[in-house]
This record gives structure tokens, C-alpha cells and sequence, in this order.
């Protein structure tokens, strides 16, 4: 099973960016999303240290509201 999270695009450097969630900060390369226009203060899905897609701020609430529910479950 593949477990992608996702993050907060906060500084960009060429195919690199610094994103965070939940007060983690990682290093992610947007190389595989080189055709998509992505920002400063955008949401990625991020697996293994790339972002994989662009989300929307209401698609990584949705998605942390359901991995939240995962961790109280545990």
C-alpha cells in the first residue's frame, strides 16, 4: 500500500521545494510535476519525497480529517 501525505508547498527552488504539514517540514521535488503550475502556499500530495499531484486546500483538509481519523483509531 502507497501512503501519500499532504503538504504545504512554503519555498521553491527550481524542481525542489521545502513543504510542510502538521509542523513537519521535508524537502520535495517537483519534478514530476514540471507541467503543473505550482506556488508558493499551494497544497501537494507527497509520496517518497515527490509531489505526485496539486491539490486543492479543501482536498488536503478532507484528506488529513480522514488520516487524523486512522491515528485516533489506532
Amino acid at each position: 500500500m502507497c501512503l501519500g501525505i499532504p503538504m504545504r508547498i512554503a519555498a521553491i527552488d527550481g524542481f525542489n521545494a521545502r513543504c510542510e504539514a502538521k509542523g513537519v517540514e521535508r524537502d520535495v521535488s517537483l519534478f514530476m510535476l514540471q507541467d503543473e503550475s505550482v506556488a508558493v502556499g499551494d497544497h501537494v500530495m507527497v509520496h517518497v519525497g515527490y509531489a505526485i499531484q496539486k491539490l486543492s486546500q479543501e482536498e488536503a483538509d478532507s484528506t488529513w480529517e480522514l488520516l487524523d481519523q486512522f491515528l485516533d483509531d489506532a
